[in-house]
């Protein structure tokens, strides 16, 4: 067994290719990665006021559990207002962004697969 305060675990600023996914930069705390779990990844992501990630797609389907704030998640079909306590599952391949609601922080955990892809589907 391993315990994980994730206040401990290191914010680091999304860089490189990942960052155009973004509205504005975005942090990213590693929770549980590949040298932990062959089954899958946690990482929680945060939002600063009024940012969001673009429309896009996982090749696995993703679940996210909202840890702080007010956010939004949306697909074409429409938007919903998350909170604390709230758990999202997205199916693979289903086009969706998430995010900072207008105003508002907003962080979530995310658990996939580590072989997911993501592919952006907005500029």
């Amino acid at each position: 067994m391993k315990v994980i305060d994730i206040k401990q675990v290191p914010k680091e600023q999304v860089a490189g290719s990942l960052s155009s996914l973004f509205t504005r930069p975005v942090t990213m705390q590693h929770v549980i990665g590949k040298e932990l779990s062959k089954n899958f990844i946690i990482t929680q992501v945060n939002f600063g006021r009024s940012v969001r990630n673009k429309f896009h797609s996982h090749s696995k389907e993703q679940i996210l559990i909202v840890t702080e704030g007010k956010g939004i998640v949306a697909t074409d079909e429409g938007e919903i207002t998350v909170g604390p306590g709230d758990v999202i599952y997205i199916p693979a391949g289903e086009k969706h962004w998430h995010g900072a609601a207008e105003g508002a922080t907003f962080s979530h955990l995310y658990v996939w697969p580590p072989d997911t892809e993501t592919t952006q589907l907005e500029d």
